[in-house]
């Protein structure tokens, strides 16, 4: 396959910035592959999976809301977090999965407080599916 140059970035950091011969990523939509010389493309990414073929071997990463912005020059995925599988705390996962279950037992639904735990819960749960994706 012919590589294409990817850029992963976060609020805090370069995640991830080299070649790639493959990315798929979860959209709003579903799922996407990304091919060198694929067309301009522009979508949003709730929290879900990436997956980076960098030589020749494919790396699960779990991710939070984003975009990705494919061009001709380069790929660039702009989310919030983005964890390599076999990187993530699965103890701290777990321990922000109850944490958010407890407030949301404790919030009324739709307000602030519960929609901030919902968010939590979905994230700290992909995080935990993901680790097992290593």
């Amino acid at each position: 396959m012919t590589p294409f140059n990817l850029q992963i970035l976060t609020p805090d950091k370069e995640f991830y910035s080299g070649e790639t011969e493959n990315l798929i990523v979860r959209t709003t939509v579903g799922d996407k592959g990304i091919l060198a010389r694929h067309e301009d493309y522009v979508a949003a990414l709730p929290i879900g999976k990436l997956k980076v073929k960098i030589d020749g071997s494919f790396r699960t990463a779990a991710v939070s809301e984003g975009i990705v912005k494919v061009s001709k020059e380069k790929t660039v995925v702009l989310v919030q977090s983005c964890e390599w599988a076999d990187e993530i705390d699965i103890d701290r996962a777990k321990a922000a999965k109850e944490a958010a279950e407890t407030r949301l037992k404790a919030a009324e639904k739709e307000d602030r407080e519960y929609l901030i735990a919902e968010y939590k819960l979905k994230r700290a749960i992909n995080r935990i599916e993901t680790s097992e994706l290593k």
